[in-house]
């Protein structure tokens, strides 16, 4: 019987899994071994694995992941965690102009998944609560995953550790602890790739990812009962993109709403809409929409964090709107 375990929890269980069924998987990070992160993700995890398997670094972002590049040609497949994903910028000319190229330019296969904790929802202040996937979207070699559900962050996170190519993975720290479904671990890992419908209608398409998709869906619900039957597609991974689940939605319902908690100008949205309008614009009924994160850093208080990211109001708004078109 599938037991009923948080976000975090199915993360954590993702990672053991991985450790236990490959010995050439191995984490390394900030304070991951002894004291167990800081999130407590990997508590425990030394005393199980052995700490030449579950490696306390320095606070030195570039050079974990030029470490983890190392071994991953080294035949290794290390798990880097960023303890908080905003940090991520510290290392990226390791990522954008090493482990990207590597494959490209030798054929050298750099199997690392780079993880941490990002976006916002809890109130943690502009360094700590930034969604940093547009960062990377325009860098071909990388993967970028974004798993929205307690399933999804299980198995995606033991696709991403068997990938030949370098993995981000995105983990919303809002959905840690807030989000419990059950979990029947049993279940194969999922590659990046393909997106899920969570919610079908025929008025108008509403597409997301990570934590967002929550959002969303309590959206369509309302939506629901004024009228508007919506379709939910989340993406689950940014890179590669469903491109075929995205056009079928488009087919669907000829209107399209894009949502994500990441800012709107230059975030991933804008690339959606350019392939729905290149792609699929003889199956548009009204422009593609996009809703998003102000252009601001996002605020310590509460009051400005809620201002600044897209409410249950704002997408209900803007779906009717389309719908209405």
């Amino acid at each position: 019987m599938a037991e009923t375990i948080t976000y975090l929890e199915a993360l954590r269980r993702g990672l053991s899994r991985a450790l236990g069924e490959n010995e050439r998987v191995f984490l390394l990070g900030q304070d991951i071994g002894r004291y167990g992160g800081a999130f407590k993700l990997t508590e425990g995890f030394a005393g199980e694995f052995g700490e030449e398997r579950i490696i306390d670094t320095p606070i030195v972002e570039t050079g974990l992941i030029g470490a983890a590049i190392g071994a991953a040609m080294a035949g290794m497949r290390p798990v880097v965690e960023i303890q908080f994903i905003d940090f991520i910028s510290c290392a990226f000319n390791q990522l954008t102009n090493f482990a990207a190229t590597c494959h490209f330019r030798w054929g050298a296969g750099v199997p690392i998944v780079v993880r941490g904790p990002s976006g916002g929802g809890v109130h943690a202040g502009p360094f700590h609560s930034q969604n940093v996937e547009s960062h990377f979207l325009n860098t071909p070699g990388l993967k970028i995953v974004i798993p929205a559900t307690v399933e999804d962050v299980y198995r995606m996170i033991l696709g991403a550790i068997e990938d030949p190519d370098p993995v981000l993975f995105f983990e919303q720290k809002s959905l840690y602890r807030t989000l419990k479904a059950p979990l029947d671990e049993s279940v194969s890992s999922l590659p990046p790739g393909i997106a899920a419908l969570r919610r079908e209608g025929q008025n108008v398409s509403m597409i997301s990812y990570g934590a967002m998709v929550h959002r969303v869906l309590e959206a369509a619900e309302v939506l629901s009962g004024e009228g508007v039957e919506c379709d939910v597609l989340d993406l689950r991974s940014l890179n590669p993109l469903d491109r075929s689940a995205i056009l079928e939605t488009t087919r669907k319902t000829g209107k399209i709403l894009v949502i994500h908690e990441d800012n709107l100008t230059g975030g991933a949205g804008g690339e959606i809409a350019a392939f729905i309008a290149e792609h699929g614009f003889e199956d548009l009924d009204a422009p593609v929409r996009r809703l998003a994160a102000l252009d601001v850093p996002i605020p310590y208080s509460g009051i400005l964090e809620n201002a600044a990211l897209p409410q249950v109001q704002d997408i209900t708004e803007a779906a009717h709107q389309l719908a209405a078109w």
